[in-house]
């Protein structure tokens, strides 16, 4: 397995690949935006934007393959405020199903982490449904738990879930 950050040429020319991951995380549960079913055009207008912001230098894109195939991804899309240049958010921390519990999630959590140091990032927010197995990856790995928001997120079943909302501070890259 292998992580490599994505320009938005490159995204762009493994649309159809991003498309089965989200549409896979989706419809098998993950709370990352959007309501199973997923239909392909409603991933595929999501990923076109992505590749607009990577354009736009607004975020970064990390993809995990084992061989070619494309098993994981993470975005990381920086603040551009004056006063936030030192943040940026994970975001869409993404596991193919079949790929799972082999270690790709907490490699790509640790890469988005070395790229946000690359773009001078030194707090790391995101959050996730509470009782996730992805609050457990992010404690291990680090993050402090903010806060909570009840009723935050709609599931497939309708029902209103609470997110946990981490942060993690990281050590500056030109630090020794």
């Amino acid at each position: 397995m292998h992580i490599e950050r994505l320009g938005a040429s490159a995204a762009h020319d493994v649309l159809d690949e991003l498309v089965v991951l989200l549409r896979d995380a989706v419809d098998s549960g993950a709370s990352i935006g959007f309501l199973p079913p997923l239909d392909a055009e409603t991933a595929r207008a999501y990923w076109e934007e992505i590749c607009d912001d990577i354009a736009e230098h607004l975020r970064v894109l990390l993809v995990a393959r084992e061989g070619n195939a494309i098993v994981g991804t993470v975005q990381l899309e920086l603040a551009r405020k004056l006063n936030a240049r030192h943040r940026a958010e994970v975001q869409k921390l993404i596991v193919l199903t079949a790929a799972r519990r082999r270690g790709i999630g907490r490699a790509l959590l640790a890469a988005v982490e070395d790229e946000a140091r690359r773009e001078g990032r030194t707090l790391l927010v995101l959050d996730t449904r509470e009782g996730d197995v992805a609050g457990q990856l992010y404690q291990a790995h680090g993050y402090a738990v903010a806060g909570r928001i009840p009723e935050y997120a709609r599931a497939g079943d309708g029902v209103l879930y609470p997110t946990v909302i981490y942060y993690r501070l990281l050590e500056p890259a030109n630090r020794p």
